[in-house]
């Protein structure tokens, strides 16, 4: 009996490369995918938080712009250099709270580059191993932003570009799940992570955050962490395409 049919969670012998990995929830995942058993690099724009988390995982740090498809080229290049990448974690991601009519070109650019697109570059990077190998888990980090409207801030950009990777992940699932590889999406609700805990700082928005969240406060990045686990293991064999939402009822109301 090997160790995914005793445990189905269980993630020895894989390999997972995780962006924006070296901090918040990026390095949560990463250090929960470690826990599972896996081999994991460590892929970060900021290098010497990356080299950190590399270090303290016992993998790899791999320097990734993902808006950029010749830098995220280079990451699986690279990342599969070390073994075959099993399990990607699609986490890099940005937000900017600015009233729609006052967003700057360059601001909506950047986050749909990062957001969105960057997504893309890295799921065709690594994904396009995967098929050759005819197997393979992707999970990319959404949002509950790209379900609802959240109020009090505005952040049209954020929002509709965490709406794309749901629809993303949904295409990406039906085009390559005969090929064996499954994309599936964890979509966040407010997180006490550094991002977050900016917001939090605004006494107004926070009291409507908990008012309108039905378990009233935020979640650790250990709740995201453990829905990616679940989504990148055997346990979810028969998932794909799922946006797994993780808010604390938020999207209920």
């Amino acid at each position: 009996m090997d160790a995914t049919t005793e445990n189905p969670f269980a993630l020895t012998g894989k390999h997972a490369l995780v962006t924006g990995a070296g901090r918040g929830i990026g390095l949560e995942i990463a250090r929960t995918l470690k826990r599972a058993g896996a081999a994991v690099t460590v892929a970060e724009f900021d290098e010497e938080n990356g080299r950190r988390a590399a270090e303290e995982l016992g993998g790899r740090f791999v320097q990734v712009d993902v808006r950029d498809p010749a830098s995220a080229e280079r990451m699986a290049a690279e990342a599969e250099g070390v073994a075959p990448v099993d399990i990607l974690v699609n986490n890099a991601g940005v937000a900017e709270n600015v009233p729609a009519e006052e967003t700057t070109d360059a601001s909506w650019t950047n986050i749909m580059d990062v957001n969105l697109s960057g997504v893309f570059w890295c799921c065709r990077a690594v994904g396009r191993r995967m098929l050759a190998r005819r197997g393979g888990a992707i999970v990319n980090i959404a949002s509950m932003s790209g379900v609802v409207v959240n109020k009090p801030q505005p952040q049209a950009a954020y929002n509709v570009s965490k709406a794309g990777v749901i629809m993303l992940t949904k295409s990406l699932a039906c085009e390559w799940a005969d090929r064996g590889v499954r994309v599936n999406a964890v979509s966040p609700g407010y997180i006490g992570t550094e991002m977050t805990k900016l917001g939090m700082s605004n006494e107004a928005w926070y009291k409507t955050w908990l008012e309108m969240t039905p378990q009233g406060r935020v979640g650790e990045p250990r709740d995201i962490a453990h829905a990616v686990l679940y989504l990148a293991s055997d346990a979810a064999r028969f998932a794909t395409g799922t946006n797994l939402i993780v808010d604390g009822g938020y999207t209920s109301w």
